[in-house]
């Protein structure tokens, strides 16, 4: 039976949403999902892009509340992540089943200012510390026993 994991972020427009496709991707024994404090409302066509970059579906996601998993029809979350600093300082919803929860702060790749290039550079390494943490989670917690 699969895990569920939460990220989180305030706007829930790019890096809660990178990690939650690139888990998905990635992950056999793990689901994906994403919220924000107050969400944008869209995905940055950014954060789109870098995935389908990485061959990642990325068709599914929206940008949306995490009151959404506070619902009683929402899935239990094993686990927790916020990927922001504001997330972490703002007082979330109490989650159902006491998850584990980990803070992973990441610059906000919406924030940055540049060319194009830079920005979608930017993005990149972003998406790449992603990419990394959570590989680094999968190799200690993706295993059929858990």
């Amino acid at each position: 039976m699969k895990k569920n994991i939460l990220f989180l972020c305030t706007g829930n427009s790019c890096r809660s949403v990178l990690a939650e496709a690139y888990l998905n991707a990635a992950a056999t024994n793990w689901r994906g999902f994403s919220g924000g404090s107050t969400p944008t409302g869209a995905v940055h066509e950014q954060a789109v892009a870098t995935l389908a970059a990485h061959d990642i579906d990325a068709s599914y996601v929206r940008s949306k509340s995490w009151d959404e998993f506070a619902a009683p029809q929402a899935p239990t979350m094993d686990v927790i992540i916020t990927v922001c600093d504001n997330a972490a300082g703002e007082a979330c919803p109490i989650w159902p089943g006491h998850p584990t929860t980990y803070h992973w702060p990441f610059p906000d790749p919406a924030k940055f200012i540049g060319s194009d290039t830079e920005k979608q550079q930017h993005f990149e390494a972003v998406f790449a510390m992603i990419k990394t943490r959570l590989d680094e989670f999968l190799a200690s917690h993706d295993t059929p026993e858990e």
